[in-house]
C-alpha cells in the first residue's frame, strides 16, 4: 500500500485547485458537479439517517455536497488536501452559515486520530483521483463506528465511460476541463467490491448515476458502465 504521506497526485491538487474561486459557480467548470450533487445527497439521505449523525466527507473539494449534508442537521467533518479548495468551502460556509468543519487532512492520518468515530462516510468521485484507492478505502472502514455507512461514486473502467467521461465530456461538449479525468485510473465496480472486502465492509448496492447535459440534470440508472454510485457497511 502507499504511505499516507504520499497517497495523492500533486498534479491533480493543482488541477482541482485552479478551479477553487469558480466551484461555486453553478455555470462554471463545475456545471456537472452541481447537476450531481442532489442525486448523490438523496441516494446518502435514503440509506442512513442525517440528522444529528456525525458525518466525514472525504475529498470534500468546495464543499458542494458537505453543506447539503449539513443543511439536514448533519454534524459533517470535511477533508480535502487541496488547500485552495478548503478556503474557498470554509468562505462559502462563513456566506451561506452552513456550519461545516473544514479541514486540510489526509483521510489516513485523521483515521489514526478519530477510529471508528462516524456514522456515515462520503468519498465523492476521490477514488479515481488517488494512487491507492484501496489505502483510501481502508481508512474510510477504520473511521466508521460499528453498523456505519461508506458512500462512493467514482467512473467504470469501459470503452463507453472513455467516450462518455473523456472524449465527450472533456473534449467534445467541453463540459470538464481536458485533462480532469485519466481512463486508467477509472475502477470497475468488481475491484471496488474486492478493496471494500478487504476493508471489512460489506458491499450493500452498486447504482448507475447518469448526467443529462441537454437539461444540466442527473439521475440514477441501473447501467453501471459510466458513472456510478455504491454503498457498504460496517459490520455490528
Amino acid at each position: 500500500m502507499t504511505a499516507a504521506r504520499d497517497n495523492f497526485h500533486q498534479a491533480e491538487l493543482d488541477k482541482f485547485g485552479a478551479l477553487a474561486n469558480r466551484w461555486w459557480d453553478a455555470d462554471g467548470p463545475q456545471k456537472a458537479l452541481h447537476a450531481l450533487n442532489p442525486v448523490r445527497l438523496e441516494y446518502v439521505r435514503e440509506r442512513t439517517r442525517l440528522d444529528d449523525a456525525r458525518i466525514l466527507d472525504v475529498g470534500c473539494g468546495g464543499g458542494l455536497l458537505s453543506e447539503a449534508m449539513a443543511q439536514r442537521s448533519a454534524r459533517v467533518t470535511a477533508i480535502d488536501l487541496a488547500e485552495d479548495l478548503v478556503k474557498v468551502a470554509k468562505l462559502h460556509g462563513l456566506e451561506s452559515g452552513v456550519q461545516v468543519d473544514y479541514r486540510v487532512q489526509s483521510v489516513e492520518a485523521l483515521a489514526a486520530e478519530q477510529p471508528g468515530s462516524f456514522d456515515a462516510v462520503t468519498c465523492m468521485e476521490m477514488l479515481e483521483h488517488v494512487p491507492d484507492p484501496a489505502a483510501i478505502l481502508q481508512a474510510c472502514a477504520t473511521l466508521l463506528k460499528p453498523g456505519g455507512s461508506l458512500f462512493v461514486s467514482t467512473l467504470n473502467r469501459t470503452p463507453a465511460a472513455f467516450a462518455l467521461a473523456i472524449v465527450g465530456a472533456e473534449y467534445v461538449a467541453r463540459l470538464l476541463p481536458r485533462g480532469t479525468h485519466q481512463y486508467a485510473s477509472f475502477i470497475k465496480p468488481s475491484e471496488l467490491g474486492g478493496w471494500l472486502r478487504e476493508a471489512g465492509l460489506e458491499l450493500q448496492d452498486v447504482t448507475g448515476l447518469m448526467y443529462e447535459p441537454w437539461r444540466n440534470g442527473a439521475r440514477l440508472i441501473p447501467r453501471t458502465d459510466v458513472n456510478y454510485l455504491a454503498w457498504a457497511r460496517k459490520p455490528q
